[in-house]
């Protein structure tokens, strides 16, 4: 068994690893002590800590509902021409990548959108064409939640990075965190940098309904609502939750509900409430799929030490 993860941590380029399993580590690797105390860019597992703030903004009252127009929020880009289809947009869309604007990241743009180019993020993003009535389809969009960010920002009166650090990071014990920053904004979708032993930390407040360290940072009706996914769209990767992907994984020939952050290059943020079972990844792998692939046969082999059925 060891050889096994041995072989792994070595042929996809892994950097860091950490599993829990009912809140003890059953396993910690490191390639170096540079993996484990540098911060690390979680490339789009930042999108779940976006997912957890917006709650956090509804648990507070300050976004008054899910179903609000993003015009509300947003009003100084609602002059705009282009804004003209999109009036009812609302946070709930964004939440789900369901706006319906034409965003091809999954296609000609590679997964990497042209927003990052613009001067002005959000108008770029208002700008695009709808290609879909809101709430109609889902559509991978890191644009999607760069407006999230920006409303979080609005309604909190305060850079994403404070309000994070104030409402969600401060709770969790991360003290060591940055956001990268473009045109002037918060890279909603994929700036958030880390360190291994903290991105598990969303994944602990997540497996135990909204609660770290005794203390209720999100409902538990948030955190329920987060895992309830669309119909699948993505084949290879799965169903599409509050800003979580949602797959059934089969272990010794039982279904498992895995629940998890996803990011470019093999970044993961794992939750399998059945298993009470949590995990971090950071790796540099550099095919778009091929980490999801390694994720189901890394928390298989996790799933067989002897360790982690003491912890069960």
């Amino acid at each position: 068994m060891t050889d096994k993860i041995k072989n792994i941590f070595l042929n996809e380029k892994i950097r860091a690893c950490i599993i829990k399993a009912d809140g003890k580590t059953i396993l910690e690797y490191y390639r170096n002590a540079k993996s484990a105390n540098s911060l690390h860019r979680i490339n789009s597992c930042t999108k779940s800590f976006v997912g957890a703030l917006t709650g956090i903004c509804v648990d507070k009252g300050i976004i008054k509902s899910l179903d609000v127009p993003i015009g509300d929020y947003l009003d100084r880009y609602t002059t705009i021409s282009e804004f003209t289809g999109k009036e009812e947009i609302t946070v709930r869309h964004l939440l789900t990548m369901t706006s319906g604007i034409d965003w091809p990241e999954f296609g000609e743009w590679n997964s990497f959108p042209p927003m990052y180019y613009s001067k002005d993020m959000i108008k770029f993003i208002l700008s695009r064409p709808m290609l879909n009535t809101p709430g109609e389809k889902m559509n991978y969009s890191s644009g999607d939640t760069q407006l999230l960010g920006e409303i979080i920002s609005k309604v909190a009166d305060m850079p994403l990075i404070d309000f994070a650090r104030k409402e969600l990071f401060e709770p969790l014990g991360i003290s060591d965190s940055n956001w990268i920053c473009r045109s002037g904004h918060a890279m909603a979708a994929n700036g958030l940098r880390l360190k291994p032993s903290d991105l598990i930390k969303l994944g602990e407040l997540f497996l135990n309904n909204g609660i770290y360290d005794g203390k209720r940072i999100l409902s538990e009706e948030w955190i329920t609502t987060s895992f309830e996914t669309c119909p699948t769209v993505y084949d290879e990767i799965g169903s599409y939750g509050y800003h979580w992907w949602g797959n059934e994984f089969v272990f010794n020939d039982i279904g498992y509900k895995v629940n998890f952050a996803f990011g470019y290059r093999g970044q993961f943020c794992v939750v399998i409430p059945e298993l009470k079972l949590t995990a971090a990844i950071i790796s540099d792998m550099n095919d778009s799929i091929k980490p999801l692939a390694m994720l189901k046969d890394f928390i298989f082999i996790a799933c067989q030490i002897p360790v982690y059925k003491t912890a069960k």
